[in-house]
């Protein structure tokens, strides 16, 4: 979609029984070290997937090649049973892939409606870029996540951790993202800003998004994700719906990369 015709993301009808993406036998090596080593993963629309490892698990790496920021070696991407080729950043975004790291990725000198639009920005038809829509659009999405934020004409480097989100989830979300992939979003955020965020993936769930959600709290990983896929050396230990296993044996697969006894995988969400 290009920027002459893009409108904020509305809320459409979503079929929630048809996967959203489906990583098959995925594959990337850094020199002689496996950094993921025959991955296979899926997500389905509304749901939350929190991908779970020590650094050096292969998590990252995973995701960053769902983004388009490492080229895979091997494997196979599916978005709703269509194979596609994801190459770089801008193959994953027109998929409608967008990504939501721990820096945010913000620039701290512009405010929240050039940072919204940076590097997608809107033009008029003689091409020059067209203030009062981005103005205007941007006011309406940042007041349905959070209607308390108001002072989006200031630098974003004078904006709290939740409103800094709040513009990075924001930016996803007026793009038409499909799939959100959201690297420790709660990171030094204090209580109030973390159950905010809370609160947007809650919403951006019941509107569709597919979430793979990077965390290392585990209350986090238990308060927002319907599932879990627990990496270590590249491999994937295993993935469970998150109401079937208990932090100690999440904790288990992190650390001893043991799968929990007498616990049954799963591929699809609980419905």
């Amino acid at each position: 979609m290009n920027a002459m015709d893009n409108t904020p993301h509305k809320k459409t009808a979503v079929d929630t029984s048809r996967c959203l993406v489906e990583l098959r036998n995925i594959r990337k090596a850094f020199g002689g070290v496996h950094a993921v080593d025959d991955v296979s993963l899926n997500l389905y629309p509304g749901e939350v997937v929190a991908v779970l490892g020590h650094n050096g698990a292969g998590k990252s790496t995973l995701m960053k090649m769902l983004a388009g920021a490492y080229p895979i070696d091997s494997g196979e991407v599916f978005l709703s049973g269509e194979k596609v080729q994801i190459r770089s950043p801008s193959d994953a975004q027109n998929l409608g892939i967008e990504s939501i790291y721990q820096t945010l990725a913000l620039a701290d000198n512009l405010d929240a409606v050039a940072n919204l639009f940076l590097g997608r920005e809107l033009l008029t038809r003689w091409r020059t870029l067209d203030d009062h829509r981005m103005d205007a659009d941007a006011r309406k999405v940042f007041q349905r996540l959070n209607k308390n934020f108001t002072n989006i004409r200031i630098p974003v480097r004078r904006l709290s951790g939740g409103q800094r989100q709040v513009v990075a989830i924001s930016r996803a979300i007026y793009f038409n993202a499909r799939i959100l992939i959201m690297d420790e979003p709660t990171a030094a955020l204090g209580p109030e800003e973390t159950a905010m965020v809370g609160n947007l993936i809650q919403q951006l769930k019941a509107e569709g998004v597919g979430i793979f959600l990077i965390s290392h709290d585990m209350h986090d990983v238990f308060a927002l994700s319907d599932r879990l896929a627990v990496m270590k050396n590249g491999k994937r230990i295993g993935t469970y719906r998150t109401q079937d296993v208990t932090e100690d044996e999440v904790l288990g697969m992190i650390i001893a990369g043991k799968a929990p006894a007498g616990k049954a995988q799963t591929e699809r969400p609980a419905r």
